[in-house]
This record gives structure tokens, C-alpha cells and sequence, in this order.
């Protein structure tokens, strides 16, 4: 059983940064390799039965895709000795006001994983405010 546990959530004005971390436990040591990570968000844009909005993932290759919405303000990267992973956010927009997780799944096909906004594995999650 996989556990995710993220934070540095927070209220921020527009134009600003963030930096979000999730910690991730719980793997065998022999299937660790084989799980992408991901970061998902809930804004109010989302209806429950859409899924989530997939933001960026990375694979175990160090392969990364991110939704159109934050490229060249997002970086999606993984600290694989502490087991973290992180997601910067720079220039942040009101729109990216949401509840954002982190997720796991058994798969290297990001697009799809992201476009599909479901996952094996959540985090609890962690609020994100942008003010205008």
C-alpha cells in the first residue's frame, strides 16, 4: 500500500511561488520502480464525474508532461533518495486556485494517466489560493 502525504499548500498573491512536497512511502522495494507520480488538482472547472485535472507527472525514466495550463510556470521534479516529490510554482494565476494531491500509478503513459484524472493512489491533499 502506497501512502502519499503532501503540504506546502497556502495563500499566495497573484504573480507569486509555491512549492508543493509529497513524501512517499510504503512501496516494495521492488515495485518503486515501476509507479509514475503525478500531481492533480480539484478546482471548481472540475465536476466530480471528469476526474481530477492531471497538472504534471513524471516517470521513473525522468520522463515529465504537464497540462497546457502551466507550462513554463510549473517543474515537476522527484528527489529519489529522500523519496519526495515536488512541484514548483511559479507565476501563479487566480485560476490555479484549487485543491491540489498527489498521486501514484502503475504506468508510463503520462498523457493518458493525466487526461484520464485517476489514480491508483491519492495523497490527502493540500489547499492552494491565489489572490488577484
Amino acid at each position: 500500500q502506497i501512502q502519499l502525504e503532501e503540504s506546502g499548500g497556502g495563500s499566495v498573491q497573484a504573480g507569486g511561488s509555491l512549492r508543493l512536497s509529497c513524501a512517499v512511502s510504503g512501496y516494495r522495494s521492488t515495485s518503486y520502480s515501476s509507479y509514475s507520480l503525478a500531481w492533480f488538482r480539484n478546482s471548481p472547472r472540475n465536476s466530480p464525474e471528469n476526474g481530477r485535472e492531471g497538472v504534471a507527472a513524471i516517470d521513473r525514466d525522468g520522463k515529465k508532461n504537464y497540462a497546457d495550463s502551466v507550462k513554463g510556470r510549473f517543474t515537476i521534479s522527484l528527489d529519489n533518495a529522500k523519496k519526495i516529490l515536488y512541484l514548483q510554482m511559479n507565476r501563479l494565476k487566480p485560476e490555479d486556485t484549487a485543491m491540489y494531491y498527489c498521486a501514484a500509478e502503475d504506468t508510463s503513459d503520462l498523457d493518458w494517466w493525466l487526461w484520464r484524472g485517476q489514480s491508483s493512489y491519492w495523497g490527502q491533499g493540500t489547499q492552494v489560493t491565489v489572490s488577484s
